[in-house]
Parts: C-alpha cells; structure tokens; sequence
C-alpha cells in the first residue's frame, strides 16, 4: 500500500497552517502541535547478536563489505522517516532494519528515496527496499519479497467532514495519494468507474511525498486523503487532531521487504531474520514502541501468493 517535505508535519505546517508544494526533497523536520503526542525514540538494537547460520545465507556481494544499503522513501511515518534533525531516518521499518542487519552480521544503511523509484533500483543501487511496500502481483514480478506487516488502507478527512466526503461516493471529489502506492492505483481504478457510470471522475492530486499529502489535507487542497491506516493514524496524532479517519479499514494485506529477483539465498536470509525476530519478541517490541503492533504478524513468507 504505500499500499511526509516533513516527517511528522512541518514547523510551519502546524503552527500557522501555510501550504506547502510537492517537492523532492526530504528536508524534514519534527516538530509537533500543542496536544501532538511526542515522536518515539529508536530501539536499542545494540543487544541483538549475529547468528552464524543465518548470516551464512547472506551473498558475498552484499556481505563483502558489512553493509546493508536499504531503499526507504523516509516520508512515511511511522513507518520511516527523517527525525528531527531533518537527516536520521527513523520509524518502525528503520528499527526493524537496523535489527534485521544485527542479526545478518552487517550495519544497516538506509538511503532516502522517492518511493516509485525504489524498486526499479534493487540489486543494482540498492540491496533491498523497506518502505512500506504491499506485496501485490505487478510488484512481484519485478522483485521477491519477504513479508514483516500487514496493513489496511484508510480515508482520512477535515475533522469534521467538512466537504461531506462519502467513502461510498467518491465520483468528483479531490483525493490526495502518494505518488506510485497502490492507494493511487486504486483511486485510479474507481475513477474509471465514475466516467464509466456518467458521474464526475475523481481529481485524484498525486503527491511525491506522503507528508505533501497530509499537508494538502489538512490546509484544504484536497478533500480526503487515502493511505495506508497506520500512516494515517500518526498523521491524525500528529497533526493534533485535525484530521480524522473516515470509512473502515480497506483491503488489509502483507508488506514485505523487496529483494533482487532470484536471489533465493537472500531471501531466506531475511526471512530467517526477521522470523528470529519475531520468535524471540524483539519484532513485537519495536512494532509496540511505534504503536504499529496491531500490524503483527507470526509468521514470515518468501514470495506470498497475490490475487492481484
């Protein structure tokens, strides 16, 4: 699903509401409203040992050198972002990174990306990519993936509704998507269905950044945005409250970490690692000191099966 110019909403964003632009950059700065609740910190992974037989796993061309380069749009909070020094990534993918790397024997090396670009990338620029992505049959055929979350996609509005934005209806309303997320695919989709039934399409407003979004919302560019629940939720908190959820949870499905295509060796090397994780209870604490933990999951899979 993925299906923030700032992380969490910009100084200026939350203080005095000025819009702001689509932009490139990750220039971001954690800065909450009155009421926002305060960003967590980083998980302490200095405790996490290297396994030997899973480490094995790892391909000498990444293992060569100790380092894990990970692709990460780091606009998408909680899940990764920049932190208040507008340059350390942070969130719930970056801690889950940092530990999934312990466990490899190797150092974690996140590098901000656009999120549409990511994937053409790995293997080449990148080792992998952790950024929120959800395992759907087009991105399966570019990449493998290894699955670490689930997660649904919501709505959000105005508190209030102002615009009177029916999740039912959606035919002629402006909605504000990231840019190369499956939230976009489908408001294209439903967009189609409106000309298609003789109503108004849909001015879907695509954004590079997850935070140009929320902004777009919340200073009434758009009249609803659509990404994935816990990226909403924290946009909600940390917008103090200005926004609010609209609709139930839609199409709750697997993210998972993308990883060359073929390369069955890092593959298991990642599940293995990321099922240590789980089974020893560290992946639980990361996901609860993020809030995150009602994406949970028990088991990690090499390569799911997608309808679509």
């Amino acid at each position: 699903m993925k299906c923030m110019a700032t992380a969490l909403i910009s100084s200026a964003l939350v203080l005095s509401m000025a819009a702001c632009g689509t932009t490139d950059s990750s220039d971001n700065s954690s800065a909450g409203a009155s009421g926002s609740a305060a960003t967590p910190s980083a998980f302490d992974v200095s405790g996490i040992s290297k396994d030997d037989s899973i480490a094995s796993l790892v391909p000498s061309y990444i293992a060569q050198d100790g380092k894990l380069t990970v692709g990460m749009d780091t606009s998408y909070a909680p899940a990764e972002f920049l932190g208040s020094d507008g340059k350390t990534p942070i969130g719930y993918d970056v801690d889950l990174v940092n530990a999934i790397s312990k466990v490899l024997g190797l150092t974690a090396d996140p590098q901000t990306a656009t999120f549409d670009s990511i994937i053409p990338s790995i293997g080449t620029k990148y080792d992998i990519g952790v950024s929120s992505f959800t395992v759907t049959k087009e991105r399966s055929e570019a990449v493998d993936f290894v699955t670490y979350f689930k997660a649904g996609m919501t709505y959000a509005v105005q508190k209030g509704n102002p615009q009177k934005v029916d999740v039912n209806d959606l035919c002629g309303i402006t909605l504000g998507v990231q840019t190369g997320t499956t939230e976009e695919e489908e408001a294209t989709s439903t967009s189609k269905e409106c000309t298609t039934n003789g109503k108004k399409a849909i001015d879907i407003q695509s954004y590079k950044q997850q935070t140009d979004v929320t902004t777009a919302l919340v200073t009434g560019k758009v009249d609803a945005l659509y990404a994935d629940s816990p990226v909403t939720g924290y946009a909600i908190e940390q917008t103090g409250d200005k926004l609010q959820t609209l609709g139930e949870d839609q199409g709750v499905a697997p993210q998972a970490v993308a990883i060359k295509k073929g390369d069955s060796k890092m593959d298991e090397a990642i599940q293995q690692a990321i099922q240590k994780l789980i089974d020893d209870g560290t992946y639980g604490k990361i996901l609860k000191s993020w809030g995150a933990q009602s994406g949970a999951i028990e088991t990690s899979e090499i390569n799911p099966t997608v309808s679509e």
